[in-house]
């Protein structure tokens, strides 16, 4: 206690700092398979290329939310390293395979059968749709693979070590590359299978990636105090595991979901919109890896420290979080303004789409400042193995206000309300995504404050335990 006093706010920022940058470079490698596999399987066919953009929207939905759950290995093993429980660590990864191969179980049923997915996609031709199962059954074989490094992800992570991570995912980067160019467009003597192929690839991506952090923690000394193995189930273990995990899951989808409905509604305003849309969403997302890198990163400091009974550390790691989510946010918000035409320039040469995304891209600062914000209060409150209370905030603030406040003001029977503040602040932005996203703005911004306001209540119960 006496050195968590000692030690000053800037200590604890070098040290958030200092964790989260391997992170962040993980987090953009991951992002990269999508990358890849939509422009490599452009350059194959139309075809393939609608078959990749919607198979990839049914992936991400359903292995976020599973992800999420996997994820609550973080704080569950951060409390456990910094309390010593060093063999309470390795019991609990090896509880946290048994949940991700049950979760990979229940993902490959919700992939199985993308019929019910495509239902609200209107008519898609049968060479899309076939290709779109096929692609989907690729991944089915992916899931367990990936799901199961999410554990690794989350010890390497839990108790300081995320440049392994960082370092397999940027090896896996340079594979899936290559077993893109194989299967995609069929070099080196394989059948060219485009969008199967991309699935394909990702599949044998993943189990290599898996392969490769079992042999770290295996050889690595660093976690041979852990005594890492597989037990049999134990539902105690599971308990504590679904119960932190299923929420964060929910938290994670419900951010996803809020993503996915927002394009659905834009579409009805056509092509040009939809696309100018894309390009600030998919810059969004971009900016979105700056604080959740820090969350991350404070989740597992702030976790360790609840394990060691050091509420001023705790208390300490998670004020540096904040201080540097909030800096952070307000040079990306800069960037994002000031860059905002070669930006858009960077992702499209159509007039008409480029006119509609600059006209959004003046929302951009705002909804990443406050997304910022409701990111790192998220994280933090998981860090003390809270996720039901803001799982329910985000439900209401992201869902209520702004989703379905959106689509009041932007479709629905207030449809032009909010006309005059478009016009001031999103001059020429079409009026059902300009709607969709200031009611999006203030969600987040509602959301970011409760979270914010139950953290210090948490924080405060805490400290009068100690």
């Amino acid at each position: 206690m006496r050195r968590a006093r000692k030690a000053g706010l800037r200590h604890y920022v070098a040290q958030t700092l200092k964790q989260s940058w391997p992170v962040l470079i993980s987090a953009w490698a991951g992002m990269a398979f999508g990358v890849l596999d939509t422009a490599m399987a452009g350059h194959a066919s139309a075809a393939d290329l609608q078959a990749m953009t919607l198979s990839i929207s049914i992936y991400i939905t359903v292995f976020v939310g599973l992800m999420g759950i996997v994820h609550a290995l973080i704080p569950i093993i951060g409390q456990h390293f910094g309390g010593k429980r060093h063999h309470e660590v390795g019991l609990a990864w090896g509880q946290g395979i048994w949940t991700a191969l049950g979760l990979s179980l229940i993902g490959a049923l919700a992939m199985a059968f993308p019929d019910l997915w495509l239902s609200m996609s209107g008519d898609i031709s049968a060479e899309v749709r076939n290709s779109i199962t096929w692609y989907l059954r690729a991944l089915i074989l992916a899931l367990p693979a990936t799901l199961v490094f999410r554990t690794i992800y989350a010890l390497a992570t839990a108790v300081s070590r995320p440049k392994i991570v960082m370092s397999i995912n940027l090896g896996s980067v340079l594979f899936k590359a290559l077993f893109n160019w194989l299967f995609i467009f069929g070099k080196l003597g394989m059948p060219a299978l485009g969008a199967v192929g991309a699935g394909l690839s990702t599949a044998l991506t993943g189990w290599l990636t898996l392969i490769a952090g079992l042999l770290v923690l295996r050889h690595d000394g660093f976690f041979r105090q852990f005594k890492l193995h597989l037990p049999r189930p134990r539902w105690r273990h599971q308990q504590e595991l679904l119960r932190l995990g299923i929420p964060m899951g929910g938290s994670y989808l419900v951010e996803v979901c809020a993503f996915t409905m927002m394009a659905l509604l834009v579409a009805r305003e056509g092509m040009f919109t939809s696309g100018g849309h894309q390009i600030v969403s998919n810059l969004v997302a971009l900016c979105y890896m700056m604080p959740m890198a820090v969350g991350v990163a404070s989740a597992s400091l702030t976790a360790q420290a609840i394990g060691a009974q050091d509420m001023a550390r705790a208390r300490q790691t998670g004020r540096a979080g904040y201080l540097v989510v909030f800096c952070g946010a307000l040079l990306t918000a800069l960037i994002a303004w000031t860059a905002r035409k070669p930006i858009v320039a960077l992702y499209t040469d159509d007039a008409q789409v480029a006119a509609v995304a600059l006209a959004l891209i003046a929302i951009v600062p705002f909804f990443h400042f406050f997304d910022a914000m409701q990111c790192i209060g998220s994280y933090l409150l998981r860090a003390y193995k809270v996720a039901v209370i803001p799982l329910l905030m985000q439900i209401l603030a992201l869902t209520g206000v702004g989703l379905l406040g959106g689509w009041m003001t932007g479709f629905g029977p207030w449809s032009g309300l909010l006309a005059p503040l478009a016009d001031t602040l999103l001059p020429g932005a079409p009026i059902g995504a300009a709607s969709l996203w200031m009611m999006s703005v203030a969600g987040i911004g509602i959301s970011g404050i409760l979270l914010r306001l139950w953290y210090v209540h948490i924080v405060r119960q805490y400290q009068s335990k100690g």
